[in-house]
């Protein structure tokens, strides 16, 4: 009997013993994973011809405008245009009251007339004296009197022409023309109102369409750096072209379909602004653009072809305010770089200093990208690499 009861002891404590064996192995944690470098997105750093613009704001007018005056004085009897039409040069815009006018015109060429017979007169007599004083039939005197009658009366012919032609010239300035073709504005007068000769205030104003001016300002520093890259080299212009292009942004920000030449640089600098005026011409058959219209000009400046270009995303300014980047160093460590920037080109810097072609900026993953640590450099815009899936451990036995 005790010696069975042994045999079941025993082997109860061997099935305990099994059981912990069993749980032990089946709660052994997972060997963790191991983990690379980190994965950062890099663009490599080439030189390029790049087109260098600069955007200048100003104001469009017309390229020809005419303010319509009176040359005479008088009643304006009629207006003879409709406000806002197109006009053509020579049209006639007001009638000025001509009576007046008329009448001048008459009284200068009775006088005219009335010369002239005179100086009929005079000439025969001269003529006849020329001869009578051969003869001794009359004295010297009476001759050169004659003479001198007859000139003056040449004399006074002449005056009463020129008073015709003035009396005629002022009655066909009580006709009103345009001296210009293009688009008229609103007449500031109406029937009945008195003009006078050269007045200030304007009758209307005539403005051509057809082609349109952009002055915009740029500083005169601008464009002393601009002079000194192109004697330097570092930009060129386009021999293509004899004028710079210029195109043009409207104010709702859409882009104007025509594009533009630089025409005009003024050659003396705005003492207050510090600024010089350039003058751009467009093209506007739809006359779309209307004079005083705010509008943006972007100027071709010159090309620079070794340029190199990082997009603005990989730049960043550390506590100095210098213009820094993380580039990928040959043993593939996180390198930050201080560099100089000139200026943008779109979504880019252009960088003057601090990197030189074939350098890997670092784009994306910039915030695991501490420098001196290693990191894996991928393309930018390539998808990161799927990680590997943690190993899970065995199920326990029971």
């Amino acid at each position: 009997m005790k010696q069975a009861t042994c045999v079941r002891l025993m082997a109860a404590t061997l099935l305990l013993a099994a059981g912990l064996t069993t749980a032990a192995c089946g709660n052994k944690p997972a060997p963790k994973p191991q983990m690379g470098p980190p994965e950062v997105g890099v663009i490599e750093v080439k030189q390029q011809r790049v087109a260098l613009t600069t955007e200048l704001s100003g104001r469009t007018s017309a390229n020809l405008m005419a303010e319509v005056r009176p040359q005479v004085g008088g009643i304006i009897k009629k207006r003879l245009f409709t406000e806002g039409s197109d006009v053509k040069a020579g049209q006639v815009l007001y009638q000025i009251d001509p009576a007046s006018y008329e009448a001048a015109f008459a009284s200068a060429k009775a006088t005219q007339a009335r010369a002239e017979a005179t100086l009929n007169s005079t000439r025969l007599k001269a003529e006849r004296y020329q001869e009578l004083v051969k003869i001794k039939a009359v004295s010297q005197q009476d001759n050169d009197d004659a003479q001198a009658a007859f000139k003056q009366s040449e004399a006074d012919v002449a005056v009463a022409r020129a008073a015709v032609e003035t009396a005629r010239i002022n009655l066909a300035y009580t006709r009103i023309t345009a001296p210009i073709s293009g688009r008229i504005g609103r007449s500031t007068v109406t029937e009945g109102a008195l003009v006078t000769t050269n007045q200030a205030t304007a009758l209307a104003t005539i403005q051509n369409l057809g082609t349109m001016y952009v002055d915009v300002t740029q500083s005169s520093a601008d464009l002393i750096k601009l002079k000194r890259n192109l004697a330097a080299g570092v930009m060129k212009r386009d021999n293509a072209v004899a004028q710079a292009h210029v195109s043009l942004l409207l104010e709702d920000g859409s882009k104007y379909s025509h594009t533009g030449t630089l025409k005009f640089s003024e050659v003396t600098v705005d003492q207050s602004t510090g600024s010089i005026t350039l003058r751009a011409v467009f093209p506007n058959p739809k006359q779309l653009l209307l004079p005083g219209m705010f509008v943006r000009a972007v100027l071709e400046e010159g090309v620079d072809e070794q340029a190199m270009l990082v997009p603005q995303r990989g730049v960043s300014r550390n506590p100095n305010g210098d213009a820094m980047v993380m580039v990928v160093g040959a043993e593939e460590k996180v390198e930050p770089r201080i560099i100089k920037v000139i200026r943008t080109v779109g979504e880019n810097w252009l960088v003057g200093e601090g990197l030189k072609p074939g350098d890997r900026v670092i784009l994306e993953g910039i915030q695991k990208a501490r420098p001196g640590t290693p990191v894996k450099a991928v393309p930018f815009g390539t998808k990161p690499a799927a990680s590997a899936p943690a190993q899970q451990a065995a199920p326990a036995k029971k």
